[in-house]
């Protein structure tokens, strides 16, 4: 009964971090926003589908403290129905830069990744387009990126 407990103890610690870690005021704090608008206005939905499009500053939705715009009001149905499946990775900062060197690098919107159901975003400026350089060690990168990731929204 003893372990069972300390089991116990450990899961819920686990539970109240997770829960911590993506309260509205850690998200805002560390995600890639401008105004807490997340993805520079770029519709998250759009990704999924034909790809990358300006969202509607009329047709908003807010998840946690983060504001997206959509291009109609089905995507952003979409979104409410499931946030986290839109929400882009590593708080929409640069996927490359976050497993490399863990650090937050800004994003082009229109430089992306869907990874295993997942929207990746990378740095696209100067002739440096960073999304090459992930797809050469895209196994790596993701896994630092995701250690690096949980390190900071902690």
């Amino acid at each position: 009964m003893r372990l069972h407990m300390k089991n116990l103890a450990f899961f819920l610690l686990i539970c109240s971090s997770a829960v911590i870690a993506q309260s509205p005021e850690v998200r805002t704090k560390h995600y890639n926003t401008k105004r807490n608008l997340g993805i520079q206005g770029y519709d998250p939905v759009s990704y999924f589908q034909s790809g990358p499009e300006q969202g509607d500053d009329e047709i908003t939705a807010e998840y946690k403290g983060i504001k997206y715009y959509f291009v109609s009001t089905a995507n952003k149905d979409l979104f409410k129905a499931n946030p986290e499946k839109y929400e882009p990775e590593y708080g929409g900062w640069c996927a490359y830069a976050l497993g490399e060197t863990g650090e937050k690098v800004k994003v082009d919107p229109e430089t992306y990744k869907i990874l295993d159901g997942k929207l990746y975003l990378f740095y696209n400026f100067w002739g440096t387009n960073t999304l090459k350089s992930w797809n050469k060690d895209e196994s790596k990168l993701k896994s630092e990126g995701d250690k690096n990731w949980a390190k900071i929204i902690d």
